[in-house]
């Protein structure tokens, strides 16, 4: 039994700390944010409305572009026995919504497991502890595998193809990227691009073979997508090409803020890879086998940073490579922490990794700050739903407050009906009949606040203990009817100002 045991935690260990991790970030911030309320809308309406699309969420609020159901088609499939056992046991919705992030981030770290064997083949098992390390020691590539967004979909292709690559199946790994290219997100012709120009002028795939294998999987894939996505979105429609021309031809991604060239460099990498952001630099220069494989990740960020409009979810596809030349350096320095000046180097690197420990407590505390409709909307139901009469419940969610935590998943049955109407003046709330509303504002006329939530506002530096703090401001205000006497006499914690 103990040498099964032992055999156990030698195949699936690495798997076992990094999904706990991610299933615990799950747990603790089950809620999602605007960035992925297509994919998270779009698999609750798979799962509870299915061929009735007429229901679905993506007909009444489309986003400014189509995004493609195939993901959430997959996840949701996968998650559907779990879902069913558990309406059958009457549990709230909010647990389907942890049963397809889990689902997800189940995918996610499977094609990551896929491309850590190759790197123990290829560089040995240290190499691939030392990426397991670094990887558990970030926040950002574990707290994101789980969350419904095209990145997350397409970085799992992108997880194939990185084993593929390092196992010599380079057509395979093609073929992955050019399915997650013209499916999941478009931006990763960005990497493809340069992946694809490394091996021709390295002569380690033939033009014309290489060629005829992307064309095929493109076929194949945009075929899937027009058939899915043209039946549910009831029009002809391949998805990333509307993407493709929103973003990059008409520019109007910028429309969402824009960043300096230098940004994912001076910020977005620092933040995700913490240790292993220096550690990789010293990887290129220890083995010169990295060069190879960091060359197109490199190329690839260093495209995305032409276009204005940034954020670090856009390259967290480079995350995995990254890491792979910081697990290099770090076995390296760890090889020879005996000797006198790899000492230094050593001391260095764990100070560094304790760094990354801190830092992650931090970007976890924040985020777990960070989805304050979500909480607003779980404690409406705990104390607002019960009343003298049988009638329904109406709740008028405001647009800040979709984007901050609110889905579907997070709906209660009836008495309680929501509303996401658009367009609502604050003078107009008091001629409509909603029993409650969750708002960005403390005072609207004919509503009394309730109770409001805090988010997190900022990072507080200070003397003393830790040296850092987090500082909460009032985010989301839940108001009641004035007409109905009998919820708004009932005791509620009250509402804080904004300071």
């Amino acid at each position: 039994m103990a040498r099964k045991s032992e055999k156990f935690l030698e195949l699936y260990g690495y798997d076992l700390l990094l999904g706990s991790i991610a299933a615990f970030y799950v747990f603790m911030v089950p809620y999602t944010k605007v960035e992925e309320s297509f994919n998270v809308q779009a698999m609750h309406d798979i799962l509870y409305h299915r061929h009735q699309i007429e229901k679905y969420d993506h007909l009444e609020f489309p986003g400014v572009i189509p995004r493609t159901f195939v993901g959430a088609f997959l996840v949701s499939i996968l998650a559907s026995p779990v879902v069913l056992l558990m309406n059958l046991l009457h549990l709230p919705k909010l647990y389907s919504l942890y049963a397809v992030r889990l689902v997800l981030g189940g995918i996610a770290l499977s094609t990551l497991r896929f491309f850590r064997i190759q790197i123990k083949k290829k560089f040995g098992s240290q190499v691939e502890a030392f990426f397991v390390i670094l990887t558990a020691s970030q926040f950002h590539l574990l707290f994101y595998c789980t969350r419904p967004l095209p990145n997350i979909l397409a970085f799992a292709l992108v997880n194939l193809a990185y084993g593929f690559w390092f196992k010599g199946s380079l057509y395979a790994a093609l073929n992955c990227m050019v399915f997650a290219t013209l499916v999941f997100r478009c931006d990763i012709l960005l990497l493809i691009a340069p992946l694809g120009l490394e091996l021709l002028l390295t002569k380690s795939v033939s033009f014309w073979k290489a060629l005829t294998s992307c064309l095929a999987a493109a076929f194949l894939s945009i075929g899937l997508t027009v058939l899915v996505d043209s039946v549910i979105w009831r029009r002809w429609l391949w998805p990333e090409l509307e993407v493709f021309w929103f973003n990059s031809v008409l520019n109007r991604s910028s429309e969402w803020g824009t960043h300096p060239f230098h940004w994912y460099f001076t910020s977005a990498l620092p933040r995700s890879l913490l240790a292993a952001y220096p550690l990789f630099l010293l990887g290129v220069l220890l083995d010169r086998r990295v060069f190879f494989y960091i060359l197109p990740v490199l190329s690839f960020v260093l495209l995305y940073s032409k276009l204005p409009h940034k954020e670090l979810r856009f390259i967290i596809s480079s995350i995995p490579i990254f890491n792979f030349a910081a697990a290099v350096a770090a076995s390296r320095v760890y090889n020879n922490r005996k000797k006198s000046f790899w000492k230094f180097l050593y001391i260095a690197m764990l100070g560094l990794m304790l760094g990354s420990l801190a830092c992650t407590a931090v970007f976890f505390m924040a985020s777990y700050e960070n989805y304050p409709s979500g909480y607003a909307l779980k404690a409406l139901h705990r104390i607002g739903g019960v009343t003298k009469n049988s009638d329904e419940l109406s709740v008028h969610i405001d647009t800040f407050s979709a984007m901050n935590g609110i889905s579907r998943f997070c709906e209660d049955n009836y008495p309680w009906r929501y509303s996401k109407e658009e367009k609502i003046s604050l003078q107009d709330f008091q001629m409509r009949n909603f029993t409650y509303l969750l708002n960005e504002n403390l005072y609207i006329e004919g509503f009394k606040c309730l109770m409001s939530v805090d988010g997190f506002s900022r990072v507080h530096l200070r003397t003393g203990f830790p040296p850092i703090s987090l500082a909460k401001a009032p985010k989301v205000f839940i108001h009641g009817n004035i007409r109905n006497t009998d919820i708004t006499n009932r005791s509620w914690p009250g509402c804080s100002v904004i300071p």
